[in-house]
């Protein structure tokens, strides 16, 4: 007979995920508080999806490397370099072969295919050669970082056609009207409010044909309604600022996609099994190889796409650009929920993860803390995360 979970167990269930949404909560409330409203405000809502997007795409790519036990730092120099060649070949051409100034999607597609060669020289030596990933990645943050000064000659490139800006500074509003409020913001996010409803009831119903444990109807219900009021309501704000940002697009296409690959896919499985245990995915007939190069060529696309992102939220390609990004990713990863061991870790909670990231860094800054305290906020936030993954699985080792 199926036993129903009460409320209780529904929050110590999974004590890392449920602690993950609650920190959340605490700390939007916390610095809504301080700021007197300013971070809930709907222009400053716009402001953190198109300033942290970057951050959040970087992290989906950080996230399943992670998960098969690795690390890449090299992630900040490939945004640097994937901007630079997009820059160079829409303002510039290729003077070398004597081709000008190209459009702004030849420049996207070059971008693209920058970052796959990169994952795939990555995941040579890391999955066919042995290289440890941090050593292989360390090597790659200096040299795409010096590819990137080379690329610009030391110097900035801007400003891009307004196509390009379009991506990470665009927004869609006015498209089916509305008076001080933009309807089709409000219909996107209210479509995807009504298939997570029927998502987790379908799944709800499948627990229960197999006699698993669920949450009491009323709970269910609860759940769902409280999900669709607070997005509906980040919803309301975007529509009544600016409208829908392209960028935010891109960011739940690529939400969604790799939340289905990681969680449906056999590809998704076996990093798990190989970050889980990879001996025993070895025994099982996983191709580790592959799958750790597919993993490194995912990074390197994912990565230009947060290079193209970037350089036309920035509107300019600069030779510092995407400093620091690659331990923004890793920290929204292990905050997320990810183990330093790998094999556990969630789109969702790294997403989680990214945004706590996010506003705490716009909330100090809505404060005028210093950047230098920021990054020792961050820090301590990072350490107090991986120091929580610690501490829980010697708890649950020590209640088996």
């Amino acid at each position: 007979m199926t036993t129903i979970a009460n409320l209780k167990d529904l929050i110590t269930k999974n004590v890392r995920s449920s602690g993950i949404a609650f920190a959340f909560v605490v700390i939007v409330a916390m610095f809504a508080f301080m700021t007197d409203g300013r971070l809930l405000s709907p222009g400053n809502l716009s402001n953190l999806v198109l300033q942290y997007s970057y951050i959040l795409i970087l992290a989906i790519g950080m996230l399943i490397v992670i998960v098969g036990g690795h690390i890449d730092l090299s992630v900040g120099s490939v945004v640097a370099l994937t901007g630079a060649v997009s820059a160079s070949i829409i303002l510039k051409g290729l003077p070398i072969w004597g081709v000008g100034p190209m459009p702004w999607w030849v420049g996207v597609l070059a971008a693209i295919g920058v970052g796959l060669l990169i994952g795939a020289w990555q995941g040579f030596w890391v999955a066919y050669v042995g290289i440890p990933a941090f050593i292989v990645t360390l090597a790659g943050m200096l040299l795409f970082r010096g590819l990137t000064l080379l690329v610009l000659d030391n110097m900035s490139l801007s400003p891009f056609p307004g196509e390009y800006g379009q991506i990470g500074r665009g927004f869609l509003n006015g498209l089916l009207g509305g008076y001080g409020y933009d309807t089709l913001t409000l219909l996107i996010f209210g479509i995807a409010v009504a298939g997570y409803a029927v998502a987790n009831y379908r799944n709800r119903r499948a627990k229960l044909s197999y006699n698993q444990d669920v949450e009491a109807i009323w709970l269910f219900a609860a759940k769902i309604v409280l999900v669709a009021a607070v997005v509906m309501w980040f919803a309301w704000q975007l529509a009544t600022s600016r409208g829908l940002p392209i960028v935010l697009i891109v960011l739940a296409a690529l939400m969604i996609t790799y939340t289905m690959i990681t969680k449906h896919s056999i590809f998704g499985r076996h990093v798990y099994a190989i970050g889980g245990n990879l001996a025993a995915a070895q025994l099982s007939g996983v191709r580790v190889k592959r799958v750790n190069f597919l993993i490194f060529l995912n990074m390197g696309f994912l990565a230009s796409i947060a290079g193209v992102v970037f350089s036309s939220r920035s509107n300019a390609a600069q030779p510092g650009a995407g400093e620091m990004f690659e331990l923004d990713a890793i920290a929204a990863c292990f905050i997320g929920g990810a183990a330093v061991t790998g094999g556990i870790g969630t789109i969702p909670g790294a997403m989680i993860g990214g945004l706590i990231m996010a506003v705490m860094s716009n909330g100090m800054s809505l404060l005028g803390v210093d950047q230098s305290v920021q990054q020792v906020v961050k820090g301590l936030v990072l350490l107090l995360a991986v120091g929580f993954d610690i501490w829980n699985k010697k708890r649950a080792a020590a209640t088996r």
